[in-house]
């Protein structure tokens, strides 16, 4: 009992640091990362699933967004369900934070609407199985780190997947810059059509919302979004959102992205992780993307 006691004792205190490690990194202003030594190399790029980009045209410019279905699968067929509906074409955005994020997707332009469809459940986390796609970059306190496709994400110990009866752990998405989010009032099974854009890295959302994918171009874009909340008239718009597999061929974006499988994107990340330490985050990580 006494063996038991203390080592409930020491995953509390694991826990607690967690939260004190969180609280530093998100206020500590941190250096840029050093400089990559070498470019990636042909070997380390990959080309995006068109049925899993979402082409985003807004009165700003195009932003194109790489879905995670393995994260999120209801919300991402949710979005692309409505996207083909063109539900989304002409909507505003209605409530954007300037260092925080831009929010549309409302029929209502206020906050309020949705679609016609069902609130959707909650996937803040979901379950991965060891060896899957998830690059780690290391632990940190009691929780690894790294990038599942373009989606930095945190997990679960994967040495605990063993213990558990799917011989899985959970795992959720990091909302850093570009990270695209299923908005909600506050109950967590509201999501519905309404989401937003990370305009920057932002901890306090992890686990507590629904994240379903990154921006891979057009951050520039983002951050330009009208502010306001709610934003003042005239505001900009999505013009157009579409999945890219729908689009014909001569109009689909042609990008490529480093694979986060790479051994060039591994030492990068390893590199960076070494530089953090303990207030190593995946946002602290670029994953380099290439429009052609």
């Amino acid at each position: 009992m006494k063996r038991l006691l203390l080592a409930l004792t020491a995953l509390a205190l694991l826990a607690g640091f967690g939260d004190v490690f969180a609280q530093i990194n998100r206020r500590l202003p941190l250096a840029p990362p050093p400089p990559p030594p070498s470019p990636p190399g042909a070997n380390d790029w990959r080309t995006p699933d068109p049925d899993n980009l979402l082409v985003i045209d807004t009165s700003k410019g195009r932003v194109v967004v790489e879905l995670a279905p393995f994260a999120a699968p209801t919300q991402v067929a949710r979005i692309k369900a409505l996207a083909r509906r063109h539900f989304y074409d002409g909507l505003e955005f209605f409530r954007v934070v300037d260092g925080f994020m831009d929010q549309t997707g409302d029929p209502k332009n206020d906050g309020t609407g949705g679609s016609d469809l069902p609130n959707l459940k909650a996937e803040f986390t979901y379950r991965r199985a060891p060896g899957d796609d998830f690059v780690s970059a290391g632990t940190v306190v009691s929780t690894e780190t790294g990038y599942q496709g373009s989606l930095p994400v945190w997990s679960q110990l994967s040495m605990m997947a063993p213990l558990n009866a799917d011989q899985k752990v959970a795992a959720w998405a990091a909302f850093c810059a570009g990270v695209i989010g299923a908005a909600r009032n506050g109950d967590p099974d509201s999501g519905n059509s309404q989401f937003f854009l990370m305009r920057n890295d932002n901890p306090s959302l992890d686990k507590t919302y629904t994240g379903y994918g990154r921006v891979l171009v057009g951050l520039d874009v983002v951050k330009s979004i009208k502010t306001g909340e709610p934003v003042v008239p005239p505001r900009d718009t999505l013009t157009k959102v579409q999945v890219a597999s729908d689009m014909p061929p001569a109009d689909r974006p042609e990008i490529r992205v480093v694979d986060t499988k790479s051994a060039w994107f591994k030492a990068r990340m390893n590199e960076i992780f070494v530089d953090r330490g303990l207030v190593f985050r995946p946002c602290s990580v670029d994953v380099p993307v290439e429009v052609r």
